[in-house]
């Protein structure tokens, strides 16, 4: 595999998704990170090509030296894509991403705040669902999902939850999608490598 962060190529990445919207009959969203330097309508484009109607779309730009984008930067590029999605004929549902929360008080001076107003930037561009990746109490939960008409993306764990409950306790919270991201990939390589373990030469 590839590590996080625009690492893999984007054409072999496009193959991935290809294959899966090959395989499966329900609608499939590509997480494109900060979108690999493409311009939208490209962006646009290509994953369409692939089979994908939606994108996860994020304000760090691994590419860049992970710089991270502006508010207003990033709002126009999702609203770029939108425009170039709209332009196809496509109901693409862009995921907009920030890392505001994730990226803490070394980066802005009230993270959270920061993601409120990124997320309903994001909501004005065009965005169908929103992703302030980070947020870790129902608090922080409730306040967001009040912020925004969009559905709301958190990350919990496959096992152990988020720290707001379990599925019922995020259904209740005004949740709407749920992600594990690598999380999922951790743990089942965490429970190989103990199980493996018992096998290995004395």
């Amino acid at each position: 595999g590839s590590a996080d962060g625009e690492n893999m190529a984007f054409s072999s990445y496009l193959e991935v998704i290809r294959r899966i919207s090959n395989t499966v009959d329900v609608p499939v969203s590509a997480d494109v990170e900060s979108g690999y330097g493409l311009a939208a309508d490209e962006l646009v484009d290509r994953l369409l090509e692939a089979g994908a109607v939606g994108a996860n779309i994020e304000d760090v730009v691994h590419g860049d030296g992970k710089r991270v984008r502006e508010r207003q930067e990033h709002a126009d590029y999702i609203a770029a894509v939108r425009h170039a999605a709209d332009e196809a004929g496509v109901d693409f549902v862009i995921n907009g991403r920030t890392d505001a929360v994730k990226l803490g008080e070394s980066v802005f001076q009230d993270p959270f705040e920061e993601a409120v107003a990124r997320v309903q930037l994001l909501e004005q561009a065009g965005a169908r669902a929103v992703y302030p990746v980070g947020l870790t109490s129902a608090e922080q939960i409730s306040r967001l999902v009040q912020a925004v008409s969009v559905p709301v993306n958190v990350t919990a764990h496959p096992v152990n939850g988020h720290g707001a409950g379990d599925l019922a306790a995020l259904t209740a919270l005004g949740v709407r999608r749920v992600t594990f991201g690598p999380l999922w990939q951790r743990w089942l390589t965490d429970v190989s490598s103990t199980q493996l373990a018992h096998w290995t030469s004395p």
